[in-house]
């Protein structure tokens, strides 16, 4: 379990920060940037959870603490330390993301067109969270190509960024924001 004592340690003024297992980085570090970017993903989900129907509120509660495992799990290279396993992505989080994408998906028409962001406070925030979660996936396959990441995570991470589409066209009741090639010209 974490217990912070104190808040500030001064350890990150020389622009570095800690690992889980001790290790130090520079904060500019694709490890960092990829796990610092789950957490900006999990700040937004918490926006759009201000304006979330209880049932997505309880898919999100659930994601955000998802998000956490992620977080700690790009936030640990390496393999188990001695005190055991290290927490790490699951495949049964990823499945519970695909049967809620499709239990959700179930009760949409097909789309006609690409979806502009937008639509309800909660579709907008949704819609932002998406595109976070995108950064973060691209940030943890960047980190993949130079050490190695729980593939599970960047799973994660993908299937996410699709849940959180499908759930922005459920939280738009009145239908999706469409976007109409040329309308502008």
């Amino acid at each position: 379990m974490v217990k912070l004592n104190r808040i500030y340690t001064r350890t990150g003024d020389d622009g570095s920060t800690g690992l889980v297992d001790g290790g130090r980085r520079t904060k500019d570090d694709a490890r960092i940037a990829a796990y610092g970017t789950v957490d900006e993903a999990n700040s937004v989900i918490g926006l759009a959870r201000l304006h979330a129907e209880p049932a997505l509120d309880a898919m999100l509660a659930r994601i955000q603490n998802d998000l956490f495992d992620v977080g700690a799990d790009l936030a640990t290279p390496g393999d188990d330390g001695p005190e055991g396993p290290n927490l790490r992505a699951t495949p049964a989080q990823v499945a519970r993301l695909e049967a809620e994408i499709d239990a959700m998906n179930a009760t949409l028409s097909p789309l006609t067109s690409f979806i502009l962001p937008g639509g309800t406070p909660a579709a907008a925030h949704l819609h932002l969270a998406r595109t976070v979660v995108r950064r973060a996936e691209r940030l943890a396959v960047t980190t993949a190509r130079a050490e190695p990441v729980n593939p599970c995570a960047i799973h994660y991470l993908n299937r996410l960024s699709d849940h959180l589409f499908v759930a922005a066209r459920v939280a738009n009741p009145h239908g999706d924001v469409l976007w109409v090639p040329g309308a502008t010209r």
